[in-house]
């Protein structure tokens, strides 16, 4: 795979990484359904794990590519607020565009 090509896959994962909490019910994706329905800590807590998941697979494609170049603090502000920044569509639908039926 090209650099070009691994920089757009981490781009897509992540944006549906981060929206991944937000659409469905069930913990990590693959695990059992919550019952009642999963709480904002929750939904932000998967959101963090998925974070280190699509992290993972960048270290992964870099590693692949070449050597792996060392990141401050400011590297991980930067990609912890752009994944935020991915995961406002999927909170909107969840908690302002959803009608919620009693």
């Amino acid at each position: 795979m090209s650099l070009t090509g691994s920089v757009w896959l981490i781009i897509v994962a992540a944006f549906v990484a981060a929206n991944l909490p937000f659409v469905n019910q069930r913990w990590l994706l693959a695990g059992p359904v919550a019952t009642p329905a999963k709480p904002l800590v929750g939904r932000l807590l998967e959101l963090v794990v998925l974070y280190f998941v699509v992290g993972a697979l960048a270290l992964m494609l870099e590693r692949r590519a070449g050597q792996i170049a060392p990141q401050g603090w400011e590297f991980y502000a930067i990609t912890g607020t752009m994944f935020l920044t991915f995961a406002f569509p999927g909170f909107v639908y969840r908690y302002l565009l959803r009608r919620h039926h009693s």
